[in-house]
């Protein structure tokens, strides 16, 4: 199998695998061995995106926050390939480094950089936007972290189009450090949380959107029909979307597109993504190597434009 092309990251130069690799499940649903498993399976295929924040896993119990980032630190040292790995990470969720304030956002990225292991994040996200902190704080701090070299890249993630347009206009103007990526909630059963606005901005102003929730919580890999019976901690939230006609529709229509191409369900509603305007890499995570496979496929699989429209209809 060639290794699927690499795409440009927005206007950052960075070149990514067609699927960014979720980090979420590293020190949760999978411990640190399985991780190293999928880690490697991931890169073996030419994989080479990973995506974290400071607060993973800090919901389980027993954790403090910071456990995904501990587990790609260490893998990345004991494989030897940091200039290899494309790395990002989030602040403003982490228990001890909550918010966006100057102070913090330094703060967090020093303790980010300490369990990654690494002199240097490639890309640095805001998390959860924080309105009360004025957007110049937020990029001032982003700023200094880039011109100490600390971190490569910035990003935005959870904003709205107004807090968005903000901080680009005020990079424009004061030539500091600019998003150049944006992570939002975006799948083929919510649209409306990225397109319109959000869409529009990035387009205008050249960001990558490397969304989240890609298979929303499962439910877009076809593992979730009427009368079946998923173990999953996300179950719940993915078999909401089997209740509305959406839901139904949009399994239809990948079924029959995934039949036409012998694809998995999975890898065909990553494709839709990977085919949006804006999209550079949609994010899914894999807590087993066995789950895998599908998600790679993703760089392998063109669809048509008559797919691409089928899919779109269905999920409208």
């Amino acid at each position: 199998m060639t290794s699927p092309s690499l795409r440009k990251l927005g206007s950052s130069g960075l070149e990514v695998f067609p699927l960014s690799l979720g980090g979420n499940v590293f020190g949760w649903t999978a411990d640190e061995a399985t991780s190293f498993a999928v880690l490697d399976a991931y890169a073996a295929a030419g994989g080479n995106f990973v995506d974290t924040a400071d607060g993973y896993s800090a919901w389980v119990e027993g954790n403090k926050g910071g456990e995904s980032e501990t587990i790609i630190g260490k893998w990345v040292k004991a494989r030897g390939n940091r200039e290899d790995v494309v790395i990002a990470t989030k602040v403003s969720q982490h228990p001890e480094f909550q918010g966006l304030s100057a102070a913090n956002i330094k703060a967090a990225a020093e303790a980010s950089l300490r369990r990654l292991d690494t002199d240097y994040i490639d890309l640095y996200y805001t998390h959860f936007d924080k309105p009360e902190v004025p957007v110049e704080e937020i990029i001032g701090a982003l700023d200094e972290l880039v011109q100490a070299g600390k971190v490569r890249h910035i990003a935005a993630s959870n904003i709205s189009a107004d807090r968005l347009r903000a901080s680009l206009e005020f990079s424009d103007r004061e030539g500091l450090a600019k998003y150049v990526a944006l992570q939002p909630h975006y799948n083929l059963v919510s649209r409306d949380t990225y397109e319109g606005e959000l869409q529009d901005l990035a387009a205008r102003y050249g960001l990558a959107a490397v969304p989240y929730y890609a298979l929303a919580s499962g439910f877009l890999t076809g593992k979730y029909r009427p009368g079946a019976t998923v173990d999953s901690p996300r179950a719940g939230g993915a078999a909401k979307h089997l209740e509305t006609e959406r839901g139904q529709r949009v399994l239809t229509a990948l079924d029959e597109i995934a039949q036409a191409h012998e694809a998995p369900v999975a890898t065909v509603a990553l494709a839709w993504l990977g085919a949006q305007p804006t999209v550079a890499a949609p994010i899914a995570s894999a807590r087993t190597v066995e789950q895998l496979p599908a998600l790679l496929a993703v760089g392998e699989l063109t669809l048509t434009d008559a797919e691409v429209a089928r899919l779109t209809e269905a999920s409208a």
